[in-house]
């Protein structure tokens, strides 16, 4: 048995209380006092991987250097950690019926009868401990999906059971996220919810060692004894996780709480060290008292979720912090830009981002967007697709090709300046055959990407996409100004372009949202932020002369 320490985080009552946040707070505090820890989402719904879920449904999808299709909590996890996740990261449903399916058809099973119990629930415990046999880590905290009483989690629910039994005393715990609600017509918090969940825990066999609950005020010293004393839980291991201003706020309320502590303790892993948390302390300082402030633009075509362009925005903290400065981040859609509204839906901004996605709605207006900060010079950064209608625009306003299009919008265009990826074309199943993960690329020697990256020839940023740069209109397009300043060596694909004459104009093929983290903010965010402040404080020496 390996000496791995295992942490599972169940939630109650309702979705949506944070058990990723929660999960990589207590991550985050165990690796300050020099715990190796990863985190690991297992998902409860039948797709794969979230890779073929609309946006609307289950916010972004987040890609690995390795190529996995992921949760967005895995971004939370790298963001806080600052480590790299990988396939085994994330679990679902979907992978693990699909394995288990594939081995009886080998034969692993020849002459039993395949059942949840213990064919499913036997893949589920080998998922779990993939990380911890690596021998890479001390602790490995495994999320759970969903809430407890869910008829899709009891699989998972049943396989934390038996592996706590299998694991033996103090190398598994349960910490229980559920919601203390506050009835403003009674003017109290209520308990019964939360005991209602722990009571439904116990049901499965799983008692919580430690309660975290999720409240908007403040849990008196007397709802703590009577929850532990209902829930059958020691004292300090109630913990209160009270809203907070930023997400990154929640590792030091944590361990004001004492959560890392209480989890040493009953792992038998009890240290008289504190947390090692300047950096991230320095961030917060930079992040909450910022000298400047911009604003900018996020053209897409999903943003009434906020989840949609997670990594996006956390990005757009960890740059601002990086530059000093507040972002105020104006979302604007689309699929509702036009001629007549330009002007009045972008003026004021600082900086536009033209973000990814996928089909035709909403390019005409993704388009205009770009035009409108191509020929303004706006700080402009095109991410994906937000790259690819850059390359669309200048085709069509600048080489005069007026039908230039992506196949991906019109297989007919005479000008498919944007072309499906030749691998692509022989694939019909859509769910994880992109171009994904990590991927090197070759910068040009004195371009505005090789100053952002400072000065490195070579780089690695991480992809999701069928369609690509058609290199047939290369020659065409950089003679006209538009400059391809980043390529794939192995394949000859486009990944980067820029503009020579504009003051900052970069368009990336990649996700560089990605990678950025609180402790290596992405060189392209910060960039693209230092240009906005530049362009503002232009904008206000101008009106002022």
């Amino acid at each position: 048995m390996s000496n791995t320490k295992y942490i599972f985080v169940t939630g109650g009552v309702t979705s949506s209380l944070g058990k990723g946040i929660i999960a990589a707070s207590l991550a985050k505090l165990l690796q300050a006092r020099g715990y190796k820890t990863t985190i690991q989402k297992l998902d409860p719904y039948i797709n794969v991987d979230p890779g073929t879920l609309n946006p609307y449904e289950h916010g972004e999808c987040y890609v690995t250097d390795d190529g996995a299709e992921t949760d967005l909590d895995l971004g939370h996890y790298e963001r806080f950690l600052n480590v790299r996740t990988s396939q085994a990261n994330n679990v679902t449903t979907g992978r693990i019926y699909q394995s288990v399916i594939e081995k009886e058809r080998r034969g692993e099973f020849l002459g039993k009868t395949v059942q949840v119990v213990p064919h499913i629930t036997n893949e589920i415990k080998e998922r779990i401990q993939i990380l911890g046999k690596s021998g890479e880590y001390d602790i490995v905290i495994t999320e759970i999906g969903g809430t407890v009483g869910d008829i899709e989690s009891l699989p998972y629910i049943e396989a934390v059971r038996q592996l706590l039994w299998e694991l033996g005393d103090n190398n598994g715990i349960v910490i229980h996220l559920t919601l203390v609600p506050y009835l403003s017509a009674a003017g109290e918090l209520k308990t019964k919810p939360t005991q209602h969940s722990v009571k439904t825990l116990m049901e499965s066999g799983i008692k919580a060692d430690i309660l975290v609950c999720r409240t908007e005020h403040e849990i008196s010293d007397e709802i703590k004894e009577k929850l532990a004393l209902f829930c059958n839980v020691k004292r300090e291991a109630v913990i209160q996780s009270i809203d907070a201003s930023t997400i990154y706020d929640v590792p030091i309320l944590m361990q004001q709480e004492g959560l890392d502590t209480v989890a040493l303790q009953k792992l038998t892993l009890t240290d008289t060290s504190t947390p090692d948390l300047r950096q991230w302390r320095e961030f917060l300082e930079r992040h909450k008292n910022p000298k400047n402030e911009i604003t900018v633009g996020l053209i897409g075509k999903y943003v009434e979720l906020q989840d949609s362009y997670k990594s996006i925005l956390e990005s757009f903290i960890h740059a601002g912090a990086a530059n000093e400065v507040r972002v105020n981040v104006r979302s604007i859609h689309s699929e509702y830009l036009s001629e007549k509204n330009l002007e009045q839906e972008l003026r004021g901004l600082h900086g536009l981002l033209v973000a990814p996605g996928f089909g035709e709605r909403g390019i005409e207006g993704k388009i205009k967007a770009v035009q409108y900060a191509r020929e303004s010079n706006i700080p402009f950064l095109g991410i994906c697709l937000g790259m690819q209608m850059a390359v669309i625009e200048y085709a069509r306003n600048v080489l005069g090709l007026t039908d230039a299009n992506s196949t991906e919008m019109d297989e007919y265009t005479t000008h498919p300046v944007i072309n499906l990826m030749e691998e692509q074309k022989t694939i019909v199943n859509k769910g994880g055959t992109m171009r994904l993960g990590a991927w090197d690329c070759t910068l040009f020697e004195d371009s505005l990407v090789e100053q952002i990256y400072q000065g490195a020839s070579e780089i690695s940023e991480r992809h999701r996409h069928r369609y690509e740069f058609n290199n047939n209109y290369k020659e065409q397009l950089e003679d006209a100004g538009l400059v391809a300043s980043g390529i794939n060596a192995e394949t000859g694909l486009v990944e980067i372009v820029e503009l020579a004459d504009h003051p900052w104009f970069i368009g990336v093929q990649y996700h560089p949202e990605y990678k950025s983290t609180v402790a290596n903010p992405h060189p392209l965010f910060v960039g693209f932020v230092k240009a906005a402040l530049t362009h503002k404080k232009r904008q206000t020496n101008a009106s002022l002369a």
